[in-house]
């Protein structure tokens, strides 16, 4: 009989892993020897066309902290980041709670559509609506502020003011996504928790604060990183949205996807641009740790 189910158990093995064996084989191609390629690259010297490589060890690393361009790309990504993290995670919390607690509606299924809407329109249409919405002469924005007695604002040409134009952008992509990793979260949450809360008092307020955050954490967790890595990865919000007077794309608004590029394929030093995709890399894998770690903590108290 044991030798029977050691059979079954070794079948089992071997259909799973070879289930497994084409995604595992694409999954390599497609991103762990790309990854390996460029951390390699970034200890050469390349410049697209010729043959040769001279190895350079650490000089792109070095050479990047002395970059001017390289440094304002970085702290413009990281204030994109983090905004679009401190307002997709709250504000999609507090919908997804908002929508959860509707169900009966007959217009739950039409809050869950409009919100989601955002994240499968095409990005670029997007930030093409979005763009005229800021515009300094004929957008509605500066339309609305003129109601209001306030000055127009020349939204999509001052650096700070486009900054916020594209975590308000990214943001509002992000959040019908958010929205509905939180209503699963929700659902998945015991009513019985709800129904002896309120059998012992508890507000609507309490009930979210002491049963739905400290349940939904490992949901937070997800969305949290996920929101992060995206936004660290913002590429063609900014370039269609904040480029330039001239049609230069990334000189008003300058992030580290856009620098890579630039320095790829336009200055042609990719071995520069893989050392930035490797600063990229460890500064996503970081930030994650951080967010497992402080998610752990507060579990744990």
């Amino acid at each position: 009989m044991r030798e029977l189910a050691g059979t079954w158990h070794r079948k089992g093995f071997t259909f799973a892993v070879l289930a497994l064996l084409p995604a595992l084989i694409i999954y390599t191609l497609v991103r762990f020897i790309p990854i390996v390629e460029t951390l390699r690259l970034s200890l050469f010297q390349w410049n697209l066309i010729s043959r040769r490589k001279p190895f350079i060890g650490l000089d792109n690393f070095r050479e990047l902290f002395t970059d001017a361009l390289f440094l304002e790309a970085l702290r413009n990504t990281t204030i994109i980041a983090f905004g679009v993290l401190a307002i997709t995670v709250p504000l999609g919390l507090v919908l997804a709670a908002l929508i959860h607690h509707r169900t009966r509606s007959r217009f739950a299924g039409f809050y869950e559509t409009s919100i989601f809407i955002p994240h499968v329109v095409s990005l670029v249409p997007a930030a093409m609506a979005w763009k005229w919405i800021f515009d300094a002469r004929l957008g509605p924005l500066n339309a609305v502020l003129g109601l209001f007695g306030l000055p127009p604002q020349a939204w999509l040409f001052d650096p700070v003011l486009a900054i916020i134009c594209v975590i308000i952008l990214c943001s509002w992509q992000a959040l019908g996504y958010a929205v509905l990793i939180f209503l699963v979260g929700f659902k998945n949450i015991p009513q019985s928790l709800y129904e002896a809360a309120r059998l012992d008092g508890a507000s609507a307020l309490q009930c979210f604060r002491h049963i739905s955050i400290p349940q939904l954490k490992p949901v937070l967790l997800y969305v949290s990183v996920i929101t992060l890595i995206a936004a660290f990865n913002i590429y063609a919000q900014v370039f269609v949205l904040a480029s330039d007077s001239q049609g230069a794309p990334g000189r008003l608004v300058r992030v580290l996807v856009l620098d890579m590029l630039e320095n790829s394929f336009r200055n042609y030093r990719v071995g520069y641009a893989a050392a930035e995709a490797v600063i990229l890399l460890a500064i996503v894998l970081a930030l994650t740790a951080i967010q497992f770690r402080v998610f752990r903590e507060k579990g744990r108290a």
